[in-house]
């Protein structure tokens, strides 16, 4: 496999170990792009180990058959991206023909080099609105097809204190720069007894264009009348001037910037923090329960917004004493009509790919693996895009 690492800031040598670090530790998939091949690599899994058994190599998809090679670029969310990896290399394996190269760029960037028509498909952790949808090129078209979901978590520094609760008043203000000392009252009366120090707290923000910030600040926009009012939501929003606040590029950069800032702050992926082991909180709920982010507090939250027909929905405050209150699904956007009829077929084959087999590695990276019936709308949406292939999931 071939990486390529775009760290968050080259004139820190401490900022670019631990983005490295991060980026190795989710197997490159974010930052940079990534190009699947069919030649093993070291620590894959049709390398050699010594004194292991050999590993048979995975067996090709009769289904697909190809007249030729197929190139996919595509770009967009880093919240998907370590998914979208291994989901990626393991669909070479069975498809030596097909290279998929994506590249972690940020939802908004994936929005814009789907529309301008520079990749074949793009991803978004927040679908498209119809604005955006009208300016795609008609003889294009676009399907928006979630593919995954995940819970965003609030990441923090703090060594002397392996646990915290915030109440949706004290994280709508931390991040709004009105509660700027870690020993602030209301932190400190949701958490008796911790360790909390007299400290600035360092807001570390995403600097690009985010779906994750689209779906952080939508939920804060639900939850606080203030926060609607003065900041609001979308892919970039104003930051407040008042405490410390630090920007950096994608969930990657967010996460290493975090664990490398003693008193820091963030909102990141689920999965970023669990494979990085960066401390989360237990955030307080619209039924007021303070609630861990896992599969079942993500999937609980997931099943109060049923999916419509167009694919899109918008979970911003969600119900339920044991829904974790920020979820989302995230959005692969693909081409209603390929050219290529090749390429057509890879990719309603790898659609299909990540709806079967994709799904049962999503736990382990920190993703909710989707219900079966999002899984029947995803394959009824994509299989039209090749005349040639029929999508078929598993039940």
């Amino acid at each position: 496999m071939l990486f390529r690492l775009n760290l968050i800031n080259p004139n820190r040598v401490t900022t670019a170990i631990s983005a490295m670090a991060i980026a190795l530790s989710l197997a490159a998939c974010g930052g940079g792009s990534t190009t699947t091949s069919s030649s093993p690599s070291p620590g894959s899994d049709t390398a050699a180990t010594p004194g292991a058994s050999p590993v048979a190599a995975p067996a090709a998809n009769t289904k697909l058959a190809l007249a030729s090679d197929v190139a996919i670029t595509a770009a967009g969310a880093s919240f998907p991206a370590p998914l979208y990896q291994r989901w990626f290399q393991d669909f070479n394996k069975i498809n030596p023909k097909v290279q998929i190269n994506y590249q972690s760029v940020g939802s908004g960037a994936g929005v814009e080099q789907f529309t301008k028509g520079t990749v074949d498909f793009g991803a978004s952790d927040t679908a498209m609105k119809d604005d955006e949808i009208a300016k795609v090129p008609a003889d294009k078209g676009v399907i928006l097809l979630p593919m995954t979901a995940g819970s965003i978590v609030i990441g923090y520094n703090l060594p002397d204190v392996p646990e915290l609760k915030l109440p949706r008043d004290v994280y709508t203000e931390i991040f709004q720069g009105k509660i700027t000392k870690w020993n602030d009252p209301k932190i400190a009366a949701a958490n008796p007894g911790a360790k909390l120090p007299d400290q600035a707290i360092t807001v570390v923000h995403r600097s690009d264009g985010s779906g994750t910030t689209a779906v952080f600040t939508k939920h804060l926009s639900a939850i606080s009348p203030d926060w609607k009012t003065a900041v609001g939501d979308g892919k970039t929003v104003e930051w407040s001037k008042t405490g410390t606040f630090v920007g950096a590029k994608g969930n990657e950069g967010v996460t290493a910037q975090v664990l490398q800032t003693a008193g820091a702050v963030g909102y990141v992926e689920y999965g970023y923090a669990k494979n990085n082991n960066l401390k989360f909180a237990s955030l307080q709920n619209k039924a007021g329960t303070f609630v861990v982010p896992n599969d079942e507090s993500a999937s609980a939250a997931l099943a109060t917004v049923p999916l419509p027909e167009n694919l899109r929905a918008f979970i911003e405050d969600p119900e339920g004493a044991t829904s974790y209150p920020i979820v989302t699904y995230t959005w692969m956007l693909v081409p209603k009509t390929v050219a290529d009829p090749n390429k057509a077929k890879a990719i309603e084959a790898m659609v299909e790919y990540g709806l079967n087999e994709g799904q049962k590695v999503s736990s382990e990276l920190g993703y909710v693996p989707l219900p079966a019936s999002v899984k029947e709308k995803v394959a009824a949406a994509a299989d039209g895009i090749s005349p040639d292939y029929k999508i078929e999931v598993a039940k």
